[in-house]
Formats: structure tokens, sequence, C-alpha cells
């Protein structure tokens, strides 16, 4: 295979499923392959009881800057629901999910993004939502996850289309995290252990209230009750070892 060609890398190492996106060509552009081939990737690693926590960075320097613009001028509305759909997938992945962000984070970048539950930033990262560059209507979605995080911020990102830096990033809360320049690799895997660690039950119910759903509270408290990790997490405490959760995600959870 040509190491140039746009793709998607995955690898799972010690319960961290890491997805890279790489088209160093056009600093990590997503293509129509890739933003097609996303949520298939996603439902496998889904469906693996190993993957505990979900990475999503860029190849080298950049995290990703936007759609490649070609894929633009097939049909627009074609192209924006491949990335809809994609970043639909990675909001319902249902573990905790991260995005490792340095260099530029833009349009369907910072889509996907905002798409992952949490945000660390290198210093020197842009953030920017650029349709207003390009006459194009973001999508509804994409709106209100955006307003979700940063505010009123997000009117500025769409209306201007400017870039901005991470500490604005950070004080808008687009951003979880700022790392000084060579520090987010260290950082990121040793966040992500101290997640993989925890009880996933615990993390997948407060994933979905946190996410607003208001049906699915007889659901989780019948798992909590059957699950076990309730009763493993007390006795772990009270014999000052470190507890082994049991409890993972299913078909239907």
């Amino acid at each position: 295979m040509d190491r140039t060609e746009p793709r998607l890398i995955t690898s799972v190492e010690r319960g961290v499923a890491t997805v890279v996106i790489a088209n160093p060509a056009k600093r990590n552009a997503m293509t129509t392959a890739m933003w097609r081939s996303l949520p298939e990737l996603l439902e496998r690693l889904a469906a693996d009881p190993a993957v505990r926590v979900l990475v999503l960075t860029g190849a080298g320097d950049t995290f990703c800057a936007g759609a490649d613009i070609s894929t633009l001028r097939e049909i627009p509305e074609s192209a924006q629901g491949l990335a809809v759909a994609a970043e639909d997938a990675l909001a319902a992945f249902p573990r905790p999910t991260l995005a490792a962000v340095r260099g530029y984070c833009v349009g369907g970048g910072s889509q996907l993004a905002a798409a992952c539950d949490l945000r660390f930033a290198e210093e020197g990262a842009s953030f920017g939502v650029t349709p207003a560059k390009l006459g194009i209507v973001y999508p509804a979605s994409s709106t209100r996850r955006l307003v979700a995080l940063v505010g009123p911020t997000a009117k500025h990102l769409l209306f201007s289309g400017e870039l901005i830096d991470t500490e604005r990033a950070l004080r808008t809360g687009l951003v979880d995290e700022v790392l000084p320049l060579g520090g987010l690799d260290e950082r990121v895997e040793e966040y992500v252990r101290v997640l993989a660690s925890r009880s996933l039950l615990t993390q997948a119910a407060a994933k979905e209230f946190a996410a607003g759903r208001t049906d699915r509270d007889a659901h989780w408290a019948g798992e909590a009750r059957g699950s076990g990790d309730t009763a493993e997490g007390v006795a772990a405490f009270l014999e000052r070892r470190a507890p082994r959760f049991t409890w993972t995600t299913g078909p239907t959870a």
C-alpha cells in the first residue's frame, strides 16, 4: 500500500483504540472514502470488548484540516451527509472518546473533534469552523453540538470562519486541556489509562445522561444491579486495591 494514500489507521493496545487520520499531502483532510469508512470502523471497534477508550488524532503535526475540498465538487449535500453520518457515529460510540489535537483542527476536523467526549490540544493548535468561507450551510446537528460546547462563541466561529487559538478554545470550552509543546502524547496516554481502569458502566450511563437521554433511568438501574461493578468497587476501596470492573457494553447497551 502507498503510505501516502489517504486512510484511517487503527490500532488497539491495552484497552485503548487509536484512530489516526492520515492524509499528509492535504493536512489530513478527510476524503469521501475516509468519511464513508469511519462509521463502519467505529462499529467494529464498538463490537470489540477489549476496547475501553477511543482516541482520535491526526498523523504528524496536524489533526485534520477539514474535508478534502475536491469532494465538494460533487453534490455538496451528499458530501455533507457523509460527514454528518461519520460525526454522529463518533458521538454515539459507546465508550469514552478523546480527540488529541495538534496543528490545524478546522472544518470537518472540528466536527469530528466536537463529536468526541473530550478534547486535549497541544499549544499552537488552531480551531475553526469555516462553512461561511465556502457558502455552505453548516448541518443543524453539528451546529447544536457546537453550541452545546461553546455557547455564544459558536456564532463567532460560524459567522466569521476565523481561527481561534488554544487559549480561547480552552476558555470557551472547545477543549478540555492544553498541553505544552511535546507534552500531548504523554498526557493523553496517562489519561486514557485512567479512563480504561474505571467502571465502563458508570461511563456509559453518564455519557447517555450527559447527551440528554431521559428514557434510560430504569435500564441503567437494572444494569447496575446485575453488573457486580458496585460491589467490586466498594470491596476494592475497603481492601485498598485497584478494582477489577467487568461490565462491558453489549449489543443493546
